[in-house]
């Protein structure tokens, strides 16, 4: 902060508008005015070939800090359903190839899994948030939810593969 009262920028690298409003509703009570890519004019594309989520979202958080000299948050973020042998995985937003629709996926996923029992459609839903300035990589924080895929879509809520996602609760016994 650079004075009372005044909020800090926060540089989103992204152009999803759900996973934007997400990340603004959890930052809501926050010193920060978030913005996206879509605020500015031309930005660097940034090709997401990393092997990790960790890798491509650093590589999304220092690629636009770099070039907006701005404070950035980088996500990379996906589903591993370990029947397929943790597929997606960074590919989740173009499993059904490039330019593919949420629900494009979720039909490919569903397909992939049709023979599959609800018992044997464990998964998990990773998440990688890079922070970076003009000036170093900050930091990378990373975390998973456990959950089953179901055998059909339901909700109207969410987006990606969020029809599909049943999560596991676990109750501590206490």
């Amino acid at each position: 902060m650079t004075g009372a009262g005044k909020k800090k920028e926060l540089l989103v690298a992204t152009r999803n508008k759900k996973k934007l409003q997400e990340i603004r509703d959890l930052l809501k009570d926050t010193d920060f005015v978030v913005t996206s890519l879509d605020d500015y004019g031309a930005m660097p594309e940034i090709i997401e070939d990393g092997d990790t989520f960790e890798q491509n979202a650093i590589k999304k958080a220092a690629t636009i800090a770099q070039f907006t000299k701005k404070l950035v948050l980088g996500e990379d973020s996906g589903l591993e359903v370990c029947a397929l042998g943790n597929k997606p995985g960074v590919y989740s937003a173009r499993y059904a190839g490039p330019g593919a629709t949420d629900e494009k996926n979720n039909k490919k996923l569903l397909a992939a899994l049709k023979k599959i029992s609800l018992k044997k459609r464990a998964a998990r839903y990773r998440c990688a948030v890079a922070i970076a300035d003009a000036h170093q990589l900050i930091g990378v924080v990373s975390g998973a939810c456990s959950g089953l895929i179901a055998l059909t879509p339901r909700g109207d809520t969410g987006f990606g593969y969020d029809p599909l996602f049943l999560i596991l609760m676990h109750r501590n016994n206490l």
